[in-house]
Formats: C-alpha cells, structure tokens, sequence
C-alpha cells in the first residue's frame, strides 16, 4: 500500500445505518475545516503537494527518492523538480545514500520540520477549543469512538509513527 495508512486495515462485519453515516459525513466536514485552517497560513510558502512531502518525512524520517515519490504516488520524474524546490527552500535536503551511491536520500531539515510542527500545533490548538466545548464524559467517548474509527480506517498509531502533520 503506498501511504501511511497500515496494510490491513479492519474488515466490516456490521450494518451501517444511514443516520451514522451522516453524522461521520458531517465530522469529516468538521475535521477538514480544521485541516484546511490550520495549513492555510503555510500554503503562501508551499504547495499542498510539497508540504505531503515533508508531513512524510517528519513522521518517516530520511526515504530514498525513489521510494517517498512512489508512497505519494507521483511520478519519479514530476517529483524530481517537487523536491528541487523543497531543496531551493530550505526544507529537504538531498544526498546519496551511503549503502548504494546509485539511490538518493530526501530528508527534512529543521527548517522543513518546524513547518510541519508548526501547522501540527495550530491544528491542535483549535481541536483544542472544539473539544473544550464537550463536557467530560463526552470527551472520553469522542477518545473512544475517533480511535476506533481510526483503527478501522487503517491510520497508523501515534507510537507507530511520529504524530502527522496533515
């Protein structure tokens, strides 16, 4: 499989009615809001497709070229001038790997991390105050709940990887 998502996620063993569906719809919405809020700032500076790069190597750490444009999903040769300019910016470095001259290692660089954490902690932040507004009980059970949603979307957990930037 070509993202972070785990190899296998759960399988459906239950009926799904529309009203769940529904409101999973319209949580979706929320979230992307939140999503589309936290990184509106950053996409002056970087593309949508150039910060997937570094939101992957944040929570991967250093990836052969050839390896992080196929987990994209793009091109080597489109992603090829993608990380040009992450280069140019400041963001990712690229050097041969030691182990095999012939490969290329793409790394973020402090630069390119802080961008990543920074759109992390303004989405935190607002997850935050959304949240704040539930009472106790209700909290504990959007912690079950968005778990187990997680878990049957395939999403990897946070002691898998590092936490994800998008």
């Amino acid at each position: 499989m070509n993202s972070l998502a785990q190899e296998t996620p759960l399988q459906p063993s239950y009926p799904v009615d529309e009203e769940t569906v529904e409101a999973a719809f319209l949580a979706s919405k929320a979230l992307l809001g939140v999503v589309a809020r936290s990184i509106a700032p950053t996409l002056d500076n970087i593309t949508l497709p150039q910060f997937r790069v570094l939101v992957v190597l944040r929570s991967t750490g250093p990836m052969k070229m050839s390896a992080l444009a196929e987990w994209i999903a793009v091109q080597p040769s489109t992603f090829s001038r993608t990380v040009d300019r992450l280069v140019t910016k400041g963001w990712v470095t690229r050097q041969p790997n030691k182990d095999s001259r012939r490969e290329i290692l793409v790394t973020a660089t402090p630069h390119g991390a802080e961008l990543v954490d920074a759109v992390a902690e303004r989405r935190r932040k607002e997850l935050r105050h959304i949240l704040a507004t539930l009472t106790p009980a209700d909290q504990a059970q959007v912690t079950l709940i968005l778990s187990r949603f997680a878990d049957a979307a395939g999403e990897p957990r946070a002691d898998t990887l590092l936490t994800l930037g998008i």
